[in-house]
């Protein structure tokens, strides 16, 4: 595996406030979604000034950080990085319960995410 995304998947980690405070890690299409045990700690700003990295956003309880067509590569590296106990996943977790309002401010703020082109 290519060492190209270690940097960015280090840094992601650090401004997500550490391994420690990851409780879960799943990714979509284009996103990294954190369950933060305090969301507090992590820095939205910073993270957005990454370059690879195209906004972080807290939507549903999760922390998103929209990377684009190569999350998945960005994902492997983070995971190279978080502490055993961490809950990782390819899929989304299927138990969290989200109400109606959840679900409607998930998909508007989907739709307004920017559009990522193919590479």
């Amino acid at each position: 595996m290519s060492k190209k995304y270690e940097k960015l998947a280090q840094d992601i980690l650090k401004k997500v406030g550490g391994s420690e405070n990851v409780s879960t890690l799943t990714h979509c299409m284009t996103r990294l979604r954190f369950a933060l045990i305090d969301n507090h700690k992590a820095d939205p700003n910073a993270l957005k000034s990454f370059d690879g990295v195209i906004d972080a956003i807290e939507s549903g309880g999760q922390f998103q950080v929209v990377i684009g067509t190569h999350v998945e590569d960005v994902y492997k590296e983070v995971i190279k990085h978080l502490e055993s106990d961490t809950n990782l996943s390819e899929e989304p977790t299927a138990t969290r319960k989200v109400s109606i309002l959840g679900k409607l401010i998930d998909f508007v703020s989907g739709t307004f995410s920017p559009i990522v082109p193919g590479c």
